[in-house]
C-alpha cells in the first residue's frame, strides 16, 4: 500500500478539519472520498465543458454522439437503447435528439421490422464530429491530470472500478463503454 502523502493538503483535508473540530462523527472516509470524487468530477466537467463549449454543444449532446460513435458502424441504435448507454433519461434523450436532428448531426429511420420503432444514426458528419469532440475532450483530460503519475493514474482507475462494483454498477450485458 502505497504510503500518504499528508504534507500536502487539499481543499477537502481543510473542510475536513473543520468537521473535526465541530461535528467529528461527521469527518468520516466516506465523506472524504464523497467530496474528493465530486471535486474531480467538477474539475472534469470544467475542461470538458471548456471543448465543447467551443463545438456549441452541451454535454447531454456530446454524449448522445459518443455513445452512438462507440456503438459501432453503422453508429446507430434505438432510443431506448441510446438512453441505457447513456447517462440520460429516456425524456431526456427526445429533446436532445431533436436538438441533434436540427444540426445535421443524427438522423433518424423507421425501423424495418417494427413499425413502432425507429433508430437513431449519426450522419457523416455527426460521426466526425464525435470523433473530433472524443480526441479533443481527450486532449483536454489528459492536461487535466497530466500532473499525476501514471501509476497512481492507474491505481485510481482500479479502485474506483472496485468501489463502482462493490456499489453494483455493473453494465448491461450488451453495453459498450
Amino acid at each position: 500500500m502505497a504510503r500518504r502523502d499528508t504534507t500536502q493538503r487539499d481543499h477537502v483535508d481543510e473542510m475536513m478539519e473543520g468537521w473535526r473540530a465541530e461535528l467529528p462523527e461527521a469527518a468520516t472516509v466516506q465523506l472524504e472520498i464523497i467530496k474528493r470524487a465530486g471535486r474531480l468530477k467538477s474539475l472534469v466537467e470544467e475542461v470538458t465543458q471548456s471543448v465543447l463549449g467551443a463545438y456549441g454543444l452541451t454535454y447531454a449532446e456530446f454524449d448522445v454522439l459518443a455513445t452512438l460513435r462507440r456503438a459501432g458502424a453503422p453508429y446507430r441504435l434505438k432510443p431506448s437503447q441510446l438512453a441505457s448507454r447513456s447517462s440520460l433519461t429516456t425524456g431526456g434523450t427526445s429533446n436532445i435528439l431533436q436538438r441533434l436532428t436540427t444540426a445535421k448531426l443524427v438522423e433518424r429511420e423507421p425501423d424495418a421490422s417494427d413499425g413502432r420503432s425507429s433508430w437513431v444514426r449519426l450522419t457523416p458528419l455527426g460521426a466526425r464530429r464525435a470523433e473530433e469532440l472524443a480526441l479533443a475532450t481527450t486532449e483536454a483530460h489528459g492536461s487535466l491530470l497530466a500532473g499525476v503519475p501514471q501509476d497512481t493514474a492507474r491505481a485510481l482507475a482500479d479502485l474506483l472500478r472496485e468501489v463502482l462494483l462493490a456499489l453494483g454498477d455493473r453494465p448491461a450485458p450488451s453495453h459498450r463503454g
